[in-house]
């Protein structure tokens, strides 16, 4: 059997030019995963990074990588949404970069027993971090309205209305159990688009957001980003789909002093307020097609980021 290829962190070299690392810096990285953005940011200069995952089964993978580089890596179990309470329980009040890269993982995903994927049978879980409610307590205990907004709001299913009812139906027959029987549910109740997409692909996008309150989520970690970055340091985040990239962009425009105006004559900031941020993607970066080649998770990737500026001190 062909050995499979290691984890692939996606736009991995832009990530770098945005962060460049110092010798001395220190950085977070907030979604440890595989740890492939921590690996070549302590690979590429004699600095130390504080790495985040709530998911358990990431800190315990991470043990070679901390024997690797000793004291230059500190992994820590949390969500990176209170990175700022993890990273000063740490001594630390201020870092030189953060990475995010958002989403569920690689391995997650290839993990069948997670439930975060349709492609193999397991269980209906989807939780990121073990805890809490899971994918099939959601679908067989949420009232059919809530259930479709659910599926609408996080998936942006047209369909949702006609999906959360299939689902209600039969789960008056037998509860969900396993990823598989809820994939079948939903495509009988959603044609198969032109484009060759699943057509549970959405509903399962908008059960692991909420499941995991991804998107609550993500704007707790960007503001305990800013918060702890020194005045230069950069953040650099990676998104995968518009829910997560207007959250990104809204953020970063608004704490560039570039958020939209509710009126054209109102004027932009006063003159002596100093934006926290300066956005350094004017669009974001998307992917090479060669990247996408070598790793089609990278397809629908975009790179936003920004440099804190020095008088940007919350």
């Amino acid at each position: 059997m062909a050995e499979k290829p290691p984890h692939i962190p996606v736009l991995l070299s832009e990530v770098l030019s945005v962060l460049t690392p110092k010798k001395g810096g220190i950085y977070v990285d907030g979604t440890f995963g595989a740890g492939g953005y921590t690996k070549a940011i302590l690979e590429a200069e004699d600095c130390k990074v504080i790495a985040i995952d709530r998911d358990p089964n990431a800190i315990k993978m991470g043990a070679t990588l901390q024997n690797d580089f000793k004291e230059r890596l500190n992994l820590v179990e949390g969500n990176f949404g209170n990175m700022k309470e993890l990273v000063q329980g740490l001594g630390v009040t201020k870092v030189d970069g953060v990475v995010l890269d958002i989403g569920v993982s690689s391995m997650q995903i290839d993990d069948a027993d997670r439930g975060f994927s349709f492609q193999k049978d397991g269980a209906l879980d989807m939780r990121m971090s073990g805890q809490g409610l899971s994918a099939a307590d959601v679908v067989n205990d949420t009232p059919e309205e809530e259930l479709a907004n659910i599926i609408y709001e996080y998936g942006e299913e047209r369909m949702s209305r006609k999906i959360a009812k299939a689902i209600v139906s039969r789960r008056k027959e037998k509860p969900f159990s396993s990823t598989l029987e809820l994939a079948e549910v939903v495509c009988s109740a959603v044609p198969r688009s032109k484009d060759g997409i699943n057509p549970a692909t959405r509903t399962f996008q908008a059960l692991r957001i909420h499941v995991n309150d991804e998107l609550g989520e993500l704007k707790r970690g960007l503001a305990g980003a800013v918060d702890i970055l020194a005045p230069q340091g950069k953040i650099a985040v990676v998104s995968f789909h518009s829910l997560e990239d207007r959250i990104v962009k809204s953020f970063l425009q608004e704490k560039a002093g570039k958020a939209p105006r509710s009126s054209r004559h109102l004027p932009l900031a006063k003159p002596e307020e100093i934006p926290m941020l300066n956005i350094v993607t004017k669009s974001p970066i998307r992917p090479t097609e060669e990247e996408i080649a070598l790793n089609p998770r990278a397809r629908s990737s975009r790179l936003r980021a920004a440099v804190k500026n020095d008088g940007g001190e919350v």
